[in-house]
């Protein structure tokens, strides 16, 4: 087939990965913004734990056999290096992959269960992708990139197929971005068969690559990248993806590491759904409102849900704090009985609920018996955490972090 992103190829990915990939159902999901009619596209269901086994065996699946015969090579922050891992071994092919040395242990560990030779670089995604290029060069291996690559998109974009085929009357669909290979893909697919759906992606305010360079116009590299979205963590767009995003994309957005952390507490309380930090982006830019969805029928695309369980732990503290489940009071006080039990007893009768307690003596610039209490409470959100504050001040307790 040609080396050009066309419907019909997008078409032909769908037939080649019929029995190989997961057609992962839409859930709805109502409360994620209830001014809009959310769906969500679970890939982090789908085999290997992500979406990146559909571009990822397609474009293995096209390989000549002099390509197969001498072994694939791909770099990765963990769920294309899975991807590859598991279409290489359902193929015969040896497959090596060099991950960051900062990619999860879980993701890690997963690549190996599939059958691949691992290489671990020390830095971020672009270093792994350095080494990749080495190696393809040293021994001969036939490289997989993990998004600029028109087989690779042509692969992702079944999902755009899937969901014109689950959902009548999309009006939006938030995406991830990373390299921007998902994205190329969905949003060639859906705007050449429905132009009048809009295509929404989504970066992290601490990688954004793709939004840096669609706004500038011309493709640019940043200097460094800090996210929890480690999946998504692309220092320069590819020169395909920029393309086919600065045509079909309708605009992309940032959202911060707290706004991501917010997304996946939100998807494990209410959807039962483990997503990794870049498969939540699309849900907090629901969540949050970063763009006009209100009254619309929305698709949100967890693109993936390999999380390490450490990281998770953390995400969840973040989570909690960052939507006022979880909150940290300082009380300054005078050093006698009794003052503990009526702080908690104040804390009670408005609903909340203690769950740490540190005591600190008084500092240089205190009252010689004077005292700090730290308080971490559980709490249903920001609006009770405002009348427990209120309260305490009421009863003539000073707060430090009012």
């Amino acid at each position: 087939m040609s080396n050009t992103l066309t419907l019909d190829k997008i078409y032909h990915a769908s037939y080649v990965l019929k029995e190989v990939i997961r057609r992962t159902d839409l859930i709805y999901a109502p409360k994620i913004n209830p001014k809009a009619n959310i769906y969500l596209k679970p890939e982090n269901l789908q085999l290997t734990g992500s979406f990146k086994v559909r571009g990822s065996y397609y474009k293995i699946s096209q390989l000549s056999d002099e390509e197969k015969a001498r072994g694939v090579v791909a770099c990765s922050a963990g769920n294309h290096a899975q991807g590859v891992a598991l279409a290489a071994t359902k193929n015969g092919i040896k497959s090596t992959i060099c991950l960051p040395d900062c990619a999860p242990i879980s993701k890690i560990e997963a690549t190996k269960s599939y059958g691949a030779d691992i290489c671990l670089v020390e830095g971020v995604y672009d270093d792994a992708y350095l080494r990749a290029l080495q190696l393809k060069d040293e021994k001969g291996y036939t490289f997989i990139h993990p998004f600029d690559d028109v087989d690779v998109i042509a692969g992702q974009g079944t999902i755009g197929l899937e969901l014109l085929d689950q959902l009548n009357d999309i009006d939006a669909v938030i995406v991830p971005i990373g390299g921007g290979g998902l994205i190329s893909g969905v949003a060639f697919a859906i705007k050449s068969l429905n132009p009048g759906i809009k295509v929404y992606g989504v970066q992290s305010s601490g990688a954004p690559s793709m939004a840096q360079s669609l706004e500038h116009k011309k493709i640019e590299r940043l200097a460094g990248v800090q996210t929890i979205a480690d999946g998504i963590a692309v220092k320069e767009p590819g020169v395909n993806t920029f393309d086919i995003c600065s045509k079909y994309v309708d605009d992309v957005v940032t959202v911060t590491d707290d706004e991501v952390a917010a997304a996946i507490l939100s998807l494990i309380e209410q959807q039962k759904l483990i997503a990794e930090g870049a498969g939540a982006v699309s849900v907090a830019a629901a969540m949050f409102n970063k763009v006009p969805i209100e009254g619309k029928n929305v698709v949100c695309l967890v693109s993936g849900g390999n999380i390490d369980v450490n990281i998770l732990d953390r995400v969840i503290k973040r989570g909690l704090l960052t939507s006022g489940r979880s909150y940290m009071l300082t009380v300054e006080l005078i050093d006698k009985p009794g003052q503990m039990l009526k702080i908690s007893q104040i804390i009670a009768e408005n609903g909340g609920n203690v769950i740490g307690v540190h005591h600190e003596r008084a500092n240089a610039t205190m009252d010689i018996n004077g005292c700090f209490l730290r308080i971490n409470m559980e709490t249903r959100d920001f609006k009770q955490i405002e009348e427990i504050k209120k309260a305490l001040l009421d009863n003539g307790f000073k707060i430090c972090n009012n």
